[in-house]
């Protein structure tokens, strides 16, 4: 038997179910104690205990089985594993703008395993057409997986493909370009597609869905239609993403890629804009512009600054903090440290001699705050300008996930601590406000 045949078992419980040729996805009798069950052989998460096996019965309950020397089990036949089967494309509509849908993964692009219960990345962007094909309707849908994976396995080296990819597809003449990723680090990658991708002609829009796209709770097809319209037929030429406004599904709310945060954990309404206006909202097949100022649709070429340095580090700073944490950062060679300070922008008297070693070490470092809205101000009290005279650079009304991105992009594609010093504190994407809008989420 190989690993993926038993997933999660371990120890003698695996040398059993493998003496038996027994298989997830079998259906088997377990025999012990004088007492029998039957019922389909399920897999055990990877932090499971390794002396209980799991089985789904007819009745639908899964049961656990404890290991015991007089366990038995035989296999007595091979349950129907569940299959998605996607029906056919739609037929291609002459005449329609060209959208391309670039798969990176998430739940969006995830199914149940009704089996098991679990979710798991195994639709294609192809398979999302097929089962919202309302799409076509819209556009002349290019479909593309460029990754595989959930949002906790991105990295730069994926956003330096998303770029690249990006660049690619406009030059081949799309009219819009839709990533479907998963939600957890799409702000991440928003802002990181915001700085790596210039100069844009045709929007860019991130998408993700909080359920999976076969479950009948779904916000994925909704999400999809908004976005693919938006792609096809919205004025903006920005980098955007595209979720739901609130818990129903009359409305899609666009914001701005160096502007967004997950704020809920579940909610359809997940992303919300901090200290800036979304850029639009698609209600009943239309759009309502939001923001005041935005890069309209134009002629022009992408140009692509798609490096990213890899040792940078984001530090939220809490009650206690050890500075041994920078120390340890200054050892292994980073080039940038983020700081997520208190309100206005403040760390602990502690910290300051470890910061003042990372300033002399020439660390870039920054500083952002841990309020969702508001800016960093670092003249008010005399902890901020002690910091700033060691060298921590205040930046603005920054999210700390689009700083600790920009500062990846701007020592990424630069020669020079100083250089990427002046491109941090440059504002290239919408990451910076001059004067931060009041704005919050209405309860």
């Amino acid at each position: 038997m190989t690993a993926e045949t038993l997933p999660g078992y371990r120890g003698k419980l695996r040398e059993l179910l493998t003496k038996a040729k027994v298989g997830v996805g079998d259906v088997v009798r377990v025999h012990t104690g004088g007492d029998s069950y039957e019922g389909t052989l399920l897999p055990r998460v990877e932090n499971a205990d390794e002396w209980h096996l799991v089985i789904k019965q007819k009745t639908g309950y899964n049961i656990g089985i404890a290991h015991a020397d007089d366990l038995r089990v035989e296999k007595v036949g091979e349950a129907i594993k569940p299959e998605f089967r996607p029906p056919p494309l739609p037929p291609v509509k002459e005449g329609l703008p060209k959208v391309s849908i670039i798969s990176t993964g998430g739940t969006i692009a995830s199914r149940v395993d009704y089996v098991t219960g679990g979710v798991y990345a195994a639709m294609s962007s192809r398979d999302l057409f097929s089962i919202v094909p309302e799409l076509a309707d819209i556009a002349q849908i290019e479909t593309d997986i460029l990754y595989s994976v959930f949002s906790e396995n991105i990295n730069s080296d994926h956003w330096e493909g998303m770029a690249k990819r990006i660049a690619e597809t406009i030059k081949k003449g799309a009219d819009g370009v839709v990533i479907t990723h998963g939600t957890d680090t799409m702000g991440y990658s928003t802002a990181a597609l915001s700085l790596a991708v210039q100069n844009l002609p045709v929007p860019v829009i991130f998408v993700g869905s909080q359920r999976s796209s076969d479950r009948p709770s779904s916000d994925s097809a909704t999400n999809l239609v908004a976005v693919v319209n938006a792609a096809a037929h919205a004025p903006f030429a920005e980098v955007a993403l595209g979720m739901h406004e609130d818990t129903s599904d009359d409305s899609i709310i666009f914001h701005p890629g160096a502007k967004v945060r997950k704020c809920h954990s579940s909610a359809r309404y997940a992303f919300q804009t901090v200290n800036a206006s979304p850029i639009a909202r698609y209600r009943s097949g239309k759009f309502e512009m939001i923001a005041e100022h935005y890069r309209p649709r134009q002629k022009s070429e992408p140009v692509i600054m798609n490096r990213f340095e890899k040792k940078v580090a984001l530090l939220k700073f809490h009650p206690g903090f050890n500075p041994l944490i920078v120390d340890s950062f200054i050892d292994a060679g980073f080039r940038g440290i983020v700081f997520e300070g208190t309100g206005l922008g403040h760390v602990s008297e502690a910290c300051y001699d470890a910061i003042g070693r990372a300033e002399k070490a020439g660390i870039l470092m920054g500083m952002t705050s841990q309020c969702i809205w508001g800016r960093v101000n670092m003249n008010v009290y005399s902890m901020g300008r002690e910091l700033t005279r060691r060298g921590v650079e205040p930046l603005g009304d920054m999210l700390p996930e689009t700083a600790l991105v920009k500062m990846m992009w701007s020592l990424g594609n630069t020669k020079t601590t100083e250089e990427a010093r002046a491109l941090l504190l440059t504002n290239v994407a919408g990451e910076y406000n001059d004067r931060t809008p009041y704005a919050r989420r209405e309860p």
